[in-house]
């Protein structure tokens, strides 16, 4: 047997090689000046080469078919097993997308020495997005890494989604509805801001403030939706004591965490060290989105920019999604870098009694 599969092959090498040579030959490509040795060289080169790409070829197609026949036989017998597995394998190739993504916009900015804030709107949320995804998601990538251990994981997909796995590997119906456990749980925490606002507006100084402070504040628990305007009048107690990033309450800044999905189980100066991180992403993303123009997202693009702004925007219309982000963002706009606190109360001010009433708190 190995005789005849030797001389098979040694049989299929000659008939290339004079295939080639008839060939160079034909074109006019055969020149004295080169060497026999060479051209035998020349030969086995292109021999081997097609050889290999041929192989690959054929391993890749028999493996495709076989995927397709896998596939197929799953969808027919385990119907529900074959929706967990498609989303799984949908999942993992949006995220090697995406790293493929990143990895050109960081090559992008080491060639051009451009800064993070210097990117356009959708390359910066594509990093901050990636960056919170791939943390969550190299548990969940490590365990499929041994063999049969993607069934482990298809498990934990059933039974655990929300809290395992990214957004990636969501079907669409869980997107919303996981969305919608979220947007409950951050709102749990309006009221508290509020409240803890209250407490501190006892303690401005200045008459005039104080009473806009205190009338904003209950005008969001009434169920008002205030202006930009009476936002922005008490942004001077925002940029210093007793509201800024570096004067606010420790218990203040761990409501105003959860409106980010950061933990508040930290030590009080590393959550304000994050918020004060998570808050300047914010706004340059704002300013990048300003620069770009919200009526350039599509509709997918802006519900998700108005989640991470606070708002449940899965219940409203794209126009009303649009009309929202629009005061957000001239809100935003006026801030300065110093005035990052009163951005993250925004998150409550604006999005508090929104059109979806039903998930006040």
């Amino acid at each position: 047997m190995a005789l005849s599969c030797s001389s098979l092959c040694s049989r299929l090498s000659l008939i290339r090689l004079c295939g080639l040579r008839a060939n160079i030959i034909t074109n006019g490509l055969y020149s004295p000046s080169v060497s026999p040795q060479s051209r035998l060289s020349l030969c086995r080169y292109y021999s081997t080469s097609k050889v290999r790409r041929g192989i690959g070829r054929y391993v890749s197609s028999r493996l495709q078919l076989a995927n397709v026949k896998y596939e197929s036989f799953l969808k027919r017998r385990f119907p529900r097993f074959y929706k967990l597995y498609h989303t799984f394998i949908q999942g993992f190739k949006l995220l090697f997308q995406d790293a493929k993504d990143v990895s050109r916009i960081k090559v992008k900015m080491g060639s051009q020495n451009l800064q993070v804030q210097d990117l356009p709107y959708r390359e910066m949320e594509k990093l901050r997005q990636f960056r919170r995804d791939v943390i969550k998601a190299i548990p969940l990538v490590m365990i499929s890494i041994p063999p049969f251990a993607n069934y482990l994981v298809f498990v934990l997909m059933y039974f655990f989604p929300r809290q395992l796995l990214i957004p990636h590997f969501w079907t669409p119906k869980q997107q919303v509805e996981f969305r919608g456990i979220y947007h409950s749980l951050r709102a749990q925490h309006h009221r508290p801001v509020l409240e803890g606002l209250e407490y501190v507006s006892g303690h401005v100084k200045d008459g005039q403030l104080q009473s806009r402070l205190k009338g904003l504040c209950a005008k969001v628990q009434n169920g008002g939706s205030p202006q930009v305007s009476e936002i922005l009048a008490v942004r001077r107690l925002f940029s210093g004591p007793p509201l800024g990033m570096k004067r606010m309450r420790v218990d203040q800044m761990r409501h105003i965490s959860p409106l980010l999905f950061l933990t508040p189980r930290l030590p009080g100066f590393l959550i304000g060290q994050r918020l004060n991180r998570h808050a300047l992403e914010l706004l340059q993303l704002d300013r990048a989105l300003s620069r770009l123009g919200a009526n350039q997202l599509n509709d997918s693009e802006l519900r998700h920019a108005c989640f991470f702004r606070g708002l449940n925007s899965d219940s409203l219309s794209t126009n009303e999604c649009r009309e929202w982000l629009s005061q957000w963002l001239q809100m935003s706009s006026s801030l300065k870098d110093s005035e990052l606190s009163l951005l993250l109360h925004s998150i409550v001010f604006l999005s508090a009694n929104s059109p979806t009433g039903s998930d006040r708190h």
